[in-house]
């Protein structure tokens, strides 16, 4: 993908460079393969024999000698006066690279390209090819090469660090791997206007999956290349060197978005099962698999053990997804929004499963509570791999939500005295508690159905969270009533426990209706759910007939019972003008009643008159007129009686004692 400039025009001259010696010993042709043996295309005979693991070269001495030094500690400090035969089992670039030194040797024009330079540069450093033996010896030649055409390529930048992971650790001692990530961050880090569309990091017959909507011919020179075209080319790397390369990348500067992008994408594709099923992504990188298996190019390397190669045991592909999940975690820019949650969590998972060590596991959990209001709920179903007797890891849960809450404290708290942003911080982190809440709240619902689950993790999940994070709690609900639908057999005390995680005043009218028909809960639960109903109604009806009055203490009762009409659903309200019937039934009742009341007052005086009218027949004495002077004078019409009777409803005894004997006093 990256072509410099000048790249492009030194790349047709200097792409392949060709390096030879004119000064060698022995007249030769070429090489000639015979089997498992290279047999030197000359007159002379052969007088050493060179096996490099499978591979026997039949060579000369003197070749050999004028120009390494390892070759001359051996042939002349060996204590065999003729020594015959040399092996050599730890050769970095293995036969193929010898091959190459070997041609030089004798003075044959070998091409150096970026596929053959790490190993070939890594052998002479093992030959001892050095400059005290001859000018223009083959280390120099090799490192001109890599320093004066490599490293200012990016595409001979990929390659060559491609092919260093199978010469650990001699291309590490050169720093072929430093120069190379180096150089490789250095052009991810530069302007995109700078870059021409080129070749990426793969081979020529598969396109990036970014650009292969695109026309087919390449585009100008004046279009400008997306933030992430470095992305698929660093992700064919052996994770060490991703690694080294991040990191470069970072102490450039490079912005944390694209950093953790491109570790995503990285994760996506080394490791199965790190993608979502069914995402356009997963097919991708299957396509690329496959097409990075078929080529020459590609094969071998941690691709091919992360794809299930049969020619390595389980446990070698357990230890190198272990490794890329360790390194991964190890490398996550610190800012909070780096990497999504989603990939965490499917990061946790894979921890758990690898058994990750515990501090790398720890940090990764801490990074999700930073984020865990973005879960989702497939993310959070975490099988339990530590042998537990639950099936999902509830433990996980519950430590993920306290690395939450802790992340919640550590901010501030209070609104108060505070900038605008800061507002706007806050509000969003009460959203983040909402969202956290009904994401735990449908977790424990579908882990309530697992019958191994205990009552105390169930009560110590959904009671981990503040009240004020749940506004309405038919999702608890919701996770009780299961959890007493799959444990048939709890006690009534149990029973009553775990109704008590849920707020009976926060569910909905559609939640308790359901709960006064549900025979699972308690008893004593069903009352208080009709009961919190009765005061709902009550407070809502309070509240209507204040607002019909107009009284002046009627807006302070409103803004106290705002939040609970708010939280009462579309259809409780629905039933206020209902309600407002049933209150003028009653005030029309009462004004009856008033009525009646005034007609059995009048009644009642009649029945006093007629009394009146009998006594008088009956009694003629002097106690009789003084009666009849104190009936006149106490003597109210029924109006005034009804007035009276309102005002004073009812009269003491001792009163209505005393007053006829004053009388009587009086009379006397």
């Amino acid at each position: 993908m990256w072509e410099s400039e000048s790249e492009s025009g030194r790349g047709r001259d200097y792409g392949n460079e060709v390096v030879s010696t004119s000064k060698h010993g022995v007249k030769t042709d070429g090489f000639e393969r015979r089997d498992h043996s290279w047999y030197v295309a000359t007159d002379v005979p052969s007088d050493l024999l060179v096996q490099v693991g499978d591979i026997g070269f039949h060579l000369h001495k003197y070749p050999l000698l004028s120009r390494s030094g390892k070759m001359n500690r051996i042939i002349y400090d060996s204590h065999e006066a003729n020594i015959s035969r040399v092996e050599f089992d730890d050769l970095p670039g293995g036969s193929d690279a010898f091959e190459l030194a070997a041609k030089f040797c004798y003075g044959i024009a070998v091409d150096l390209t970026a596929g053959n330079i790490s190993g070939l540069r890594c052998t002479a450093e093992y030959l001892e090819m050095t400059e005290d033996l001859e000018e223009g010896n083959l280390i120099f030649k090799t490192e001109a090469f890599l320093s004066y055409v490599v490293l200012s390529s990016w595409r001979d930048s990929i390659l060559v660090l491609k092919s260093c992971e199978h010469l650990s650790p001699w291309a590490e001692n050169l720093q072929i791997v430093r120069r190379c990530s180096e150089s490789i961050a250095w052009k991810a880090c530069t302007n995109p206007r700078s870059i021409r569309w080129a070749y990426s990091g793969k081979p020529t017959s598969i396109s990036s999956p970014k650009w292969n909507e695109m026309s087919e011919s390449s585009p100008g020179r004046n279009q400008q290349a997306p933030p992430d075209w470095w992305f698929e080319d660093v992700s064919i790397l052996r994770i060490d060197h991703f690694v080294r390369v991040v990191t470069a990348i970072k102490v450039k500067g490079m912005r944390f978005e694209y950093i953790g992008a491109a570790m995503m994408q990285y994760g996506s594709k080394w490791l199965p099962g790190i993608t979502k099923e069914g995402s356009g992504d997963e097919g991708n990188n299957s396509r690329d698999s496959k097409s990075s298996c078929s080529s020459s190019s590609w094969n071998g390397g941690l691709h091919m053990i992360v794809a299930g190669n049969k020619e390595n045991p389980p446990n070698l592909q357990i230890k190198e997804q272990r490794m890329i999940v360790e390194s991964l975690i190890s490398i996550i820019p610190p800012q909070k929004d780096s990497v999504s949650c989603s990939f965490l969590l499917r990061l946790l998972r894979m921890a758990n499963m690898l058994k990750v060590a515990p501090a790398l596991v720890t940090e990764l959990e801490k990074r999700v509570g930073m984020q865990f209001e973005q879960a989702t709920l497939v993310d959070l179903l975490i099988p339990s791999y530590n042998k537990t007797e639950t099936l999902y890891d509830v433990d996980l849960i519950q430590r993920l939500l306290e690395h939450f809450l802790v992340q919640e404290q550590t901010e501030p708290s209070s609104p108060n005295r505070q900038t605008l942003s800061d507002k706007l911080n806050y509000e969003g982190r009460g959203n983040a508690k909402m969202r956290v809440a009904k994401l735990v709240d449908s977790y424990l619902t579908e882990v309530s159905r697992d019958r191994n689950l205990t009552l105390t993790k169930f009560q110590v999940l959904a009671e981990a969270l503040p009240e004020s994070a749940r506004t309405c709690d038919d999702g608890l609900y919701r996770a009780v009533d299961s959890y007493l639908k799959a444990h048939p057999t709890l006690s009534e005390h149990e029973r009553k426990r775990i109704c008590r995680v849920m707020d009976c005043q926060k569910l909905s009218i559609d939640a308790c209706m359901h709960a006064a028909q549900n025979e699972r809960l308690p008893l004593r639960v069903v009352v208080q759910v009709l009961f919190s109903e009765q005061v709902k109604i009550s407070n809502a009806i309070a509240n209507n007939t204040l607002k019909e009055s107009g009284e002046s203490h009627y807006q302070p009762l409103v803004t106290s019972r705002k939040a609970l009409i708010e939280a009462t659903p579309q259809s409780f309200q629905e039933g206020w003008s209902t309600a407002k019937k049933d209150i003028n039934t009653l005030k029309f009742e009462l004004e009856s009643m008033k009525t009646k009341y005034l007609e059995l007052q009048i009644d009642m005086e009649n029945l006093q008159r007629q009394f009146d009218k009998l006594s008088k027949q009956k009694h003629s004495s002097a106690w009789t007129s003084g009666w009849k002077k104190l009936g006149k004078l106490t003597k109210m019409t029924p109006l005034e009686s009804s007035d009276f009777g309102s005002q004073i409803p009812t009269v003491p005894a001792e009163q209505t004692r005393k007053g006829p004997r004053r009388w009587r006093n009086s009379i006397s």
